[in-house]
Order: C-alpha cells, then sequence, then structure tokens
C-alpha cells in the first residue's frame, strides 16, 4: 500500500512496516500524544526544566519499533513517503485486518 493509506492504517490503530526495510520486526506506530498534558517524571522534568509532576503537553506523533527492540520517535525518509510496499504488521494484539475499514482494498 501507499504511504498516503499507511497514515490512515496507523492513525486506526494498525502497526505498519515495508517489506523494503532491511531491519526484521521493525513496525511504526501511531501515538495520539498527551493533548491535555500528563504530569512529568523526573527526566522529562529535568529535560524540559519544569517540576517533577507538572503537566507536559505532547503533539500526536509516529513511534518506530528498532531492530534491537528499542522505541523511538520517527520522521518518515522520501523514500518511505514515496514507497508503495507498506504493509500491516500481523500480531494478535492488532485489530482486525484493515481489508475490514474501508477505503482500503489491499490485496
Amino acid at each position: 500500500m501507499n504511504f498516503g493509506k499507511a497514515i490512515d492504517g496507523l492513525k486506526a490503530g494498525f502497526k505498519l512496516a515495508r517489506t523494503g526495510w532491511n531491519g526484521r520486526d521493525m513496525f511504526v506506530v501511531y501515538q495520539k500524544g498527551y493533548p491535555d498534558g500528563i504530569p512529568s517524571n523526573k527526566q522529562t522534568a529535568e529535560a524540559w526544566g519544569i517540576n517533577e509532576g507538572d503537566l507536559f503537553k505532547c503533539e500526536p506523533y509516529l513511534q518506530i519499533k528498532m531492530v534491537n527492540g528499542s522505541h523511538a520517535m520517527w520522521v518518515p525518509s522520501i523514500n518511505d513517503i514515496l514507497a508503495e510496499d507498506w504493509y500491516v504488521v500481523n500480531d494478535v494484539t492488532t485489530k482486525p485486518s484493515l481489508l475490514d475499514f474501508p477505503p482500503f482494498n489491499i490485496k
């Protein structure tokens, strides 16, 4: 699928990946952020110069599971944006197939 459909799938709660990625078990998810804020932990408070427990607001973002199992915020490359090889990661915790949700016509 193309990147536009991939974004729609991510926003619908699906994990997506590309066949063109070399890393095993890598995938991307959409994080809704914290528009109303969450209490900041010690690490966040120190990094941003705020008090621990102060509300920390965060906009939505994409997050990737890396090859080593860690996670990071993710910004797609131009190759990712123009790719046509995006697919839904099948996993027991994932929602039903995108085929169940219009406008996805994935084969």
